[in-house]
C-alpha cells in the first residue's frame, strides 16, 4: 500500500514541531527587543526628570499617566509635569536604574527596578535608593509610560 505523504501523521507532527520552533525563534528576539526598549524608556524618563525636561517627559508618557510619589501621593500627568517645570529646578541628583526586571505581555510591560540616587547636599555626598515600578504601553509610535510608583528603601542600620 502506497502512503500519501500529505496524510502521513508523522509528517504532520514533524511539520507542527518545525512550525512551533520557527514561531518561538521569531518571537523571542521581539520580546528581548521590547524589554530593551522598555528599559531604555525608563532610563530616558529618569534623565528627563533629573533634567527637568517637561517636553521630553510629556513625549515619554501617555495622556492618562499617573504616578505614586515617594510620599504616597497619587499624581496625575499634569501634576507630574508641573513639578518638573524648569523654574523649579534645584540641585540635580545623579540617578541610575539598577536591577531592572522587565516583563512583557503583548503591548503591556512592567519594569521593576532600583533607582540609586547620589546627591550632593550640605557639603557632602549622600546616597539613597528607591524601588520603582513602571507600567508601559506599546503604541503606534513606540513604548510610553502609563504609570510609575516610587517607594523609598530604608538604609540599612549598622549592626549593634
Amino acid at each position: 500500500m502506497k502512503h500519501n505523504s500529505l496524510h502521513d501523521p508523522r509528517l504532520s507532527l514533524i511539520s507542527l514541531v518545525a512550525a512551533f520552533a520557527c514561531a518561538t525563534t521569531i518571537a523571542l528576539p521581539a520580546l528581548a527587543d521590547d524589554s530593551a526598549d522598555v528599559l531604555n524608556l525608563v532610563r530616558q524618563h529618569v534623565a528627563a526628570q533629573t533634567g527637568f525636561d517637561v517636553p521630553r517627559l510629556a513625549a515619554l508618557t501617555t495622556d492618562n499617566y499617573v504616578e505614586v510619589s515617594p510620599m504616597g501621593e497619587v499624581d496625575t500627568r499634569e501634576k507630574m509635569l508641573a513639578f518638573y517645570a524648569p523654574e523649579k529646578k534645584t540641585a540635580t541628583p545623579v540617578i541610575t536604574v539598577e536591577e531592572p526586571l522587565v516583563r512583557v505581555t503583548g503591548g503591556t510591560a512592567v519594569l521593576i527596578g532600583k533607582l540609586a540616587i547620589s546627591v550632593y547636599a550640605g557639603g557632602q555626598q549622600r546616597q539613597m535608593a528607591m524601588r520603582a515600578s513602571y507600567v508601559a504601553l506599546k503604541q503606534a509610535d513606540g513604548w510610553k509610560l502609563m504609570s510609575a510608583q516610587y517607594t523609598g528603601i530604608a538604609p540599612k542600620r549598622p549592626a549593634q
